[in-house]
């Protein structure tokens, strides 16, 4: 692994590296809670196909994180990986996306077509069959209340009192965090530390036009999603650890009417830190695709 400083549009991004800098590139993006160092149980594994480059996210880890909720809009996150890739030489790639990582991944691959070659989701959600389901007032409703409590005024504060006990608590809910080990709890504190930086990653949910509702008690008057425009024209590999708590199988429900190229790969019983849980089961789900298609041309 090696890791650097670059700045996209003047402003500083820490990133990860792995692999050989002439083999195709992989951009492999991160969610909440995370950071660029939340890919070191899979880039390795990936790295003898690609040149795996994962940057710390706008707020998170080393890179800039700007005060104020409209600096995380989802086109000014997308705008950070246009830069990134035009740094690196420009598209089309292979895209990686997890939880909030697939936000910006998926955005690439609608608004940004040119400069992805392939999509590869790792439970995370497209944001038409999300809204859909948060919205429902069913169990993704229900799962996903935790939304509005990271909204409120000074959330972060309360997450990072006591040595973050909240934000464990939260991190670790109804899963297996056996992956999570003393030095690597000291990592994710460290990064979660730095000045500004927990509000920020919290700012990511406080932009996003996303209506949750209250269980059992569908919403209405859902922001007016442009559906023609949400659509991934290139190859989709979306791998799912059907053990997630906080994302239920009904959030990809209707995926296959955005996303006409679409494989969907089951890792049955790991949950949605399936990249750390079992990284071989998920690199195996890559590369086995990409070998897939290849052996199709």
């Amino acid at each position: 692994m090696r890791s650097e400083m670059i700045e996209l549009d003047g402003r500083p991004f820490h990133i990860r590296r792995w692999g050989a800098p002439d083999l195709p590139v992989l951009l492999m993006l991160h969610g909440f809670p995370e950071y660029s160092g939340a890919w070191s149980d899979l880039a390795p594994l990936l790295a003898e196909r690609f040149h795996c480059i994962a940057p710390d996210q706008r707020g998170y880890g080393q890179s800039w994180a700007p005060e104020g909720v409209g600096n995380y809009v989802t086109s000014a996150l997308v705008g950070d990986m246009v830069a990134l890739i035009a740094q690196m030489g420009g598209g089309p790639i292979t895209v990686l996306g997890h939880d909030w990582g697939a936000s910006v991944a998926y955005g690439l691959a609608m608004f940004r077509p040119d400069l992805v070659e392939r999509l590869i989701i790792a439970n995370g959600v497209h944001p038409v069959p999300f809204q859909r389901a948060v919205a429902a007032g069913g169990a993704q409703t229900a799962a996903s209340q935790y939304i509005h409590a990271l909204r409120e005024p000074g959330s972060e504060d309360k997450l990072a009192a006591n040595d973050f006990e909240k934000m464990w608590k939260m991190f670790s809910a109804s899963m297996d965090m056996g992956w999570l080990g003393d030095d690597r709890q000291v990592e994710y504190k460290t990064e979660w530390a730095r000045p500004g930086r927990l509000r920020a990653m919290i700012d990511w949910y406080r932009a996003s036009p996303l209506v949750v509702a209250t269980p059992g008690e569908p919403a209405t008057g859902l922001p007016d999603l442009p559906v023609d425009r949400l659509i991934v024209h290139c190859p989709h590999l979306l791998i799912w650890g059907d053990a997630d708590t906080a994302l239920l199988p009904v959030s990809t429900k209707g995926l296959e009417e955005f996303a006409a190229d679409l494989t969907r790969v089951t890792l049955p019983g790991l949950d949605h830190w399936l990249c750390h849980r079992d990284p071989r089961a998920v690199a195996d789900a890559i590369l086995g695709w990409i070998d897939a298609a290849e052996d199709d041309q």
